[in-house]
């Protein structure tokens, strides 16, 4: 994860959580598996929490916050990713409008702007056929669930 430039603290909260059976943890559960301070982990997880990989949420029971993962985590965060390329994508757009293909700067943007663009197709087309993968798997279970009790 930090090779992929997220910070160092976060990147091990993160992976613990994620290795985690529950996908959830405390701070002191956090602190304690990764032997780091309080003041690391809730700095950890304000990174997280602030790039929507993480959530807070009360601990059942008690007054304890419990630190945990998004379901669809990587979905959703593609998702948001995409939404950033096509804003991008649009500043980039407005650039070249205001500096012209006619410099060497507006054709520079032009290019990038087109570069977005087509990331930007290539993911929703990716993420529709993650979608249908999801969507096959799951009837396939309810539909073996569901001749495993008729048998």
């Amino acid at each position: 994860m930090t090779a992929a430039g997220m910070q160092r603290m976060a990147s091990r909260v993160f992976a613990a959580l994620l290795a985690s059976e529950t996908a959830s943890m405390t701070s002191a559960e956090l602190a304690e598996r990764l032997q780091i301070s309080p003041a690391a982990v809730s700095g950890a997880v304000r990174y997280l929490s602030q790039v929507d990989m993480v959530s807070r949420e009360r601990d059942p029971g008690t007054r304890r916050d419990l630190y945990v993962l998004h379901n669809e985590l990587w979905y959703e965060t593609f998702t948001r990713r995409d939404q950033v390329l096509s804003r991008w994508e649009k500043i980039l757009r407005e650039g070249t409008d205001t500096l012209g293909t006619d410099t060497a700067a507006g054709r520079r943007l032009a290019e990038t702007a087109e570069f977005f663009a087509f990331l930007h197709g290539e993911m929703a087309g990716i993420m529709d056929r993650w979608r249908t993968r999801k969507d096959t798997e799951k009837t396939e279970k309810t539909e073996r669930a569901a001749g495993a009790a008729g048998a």
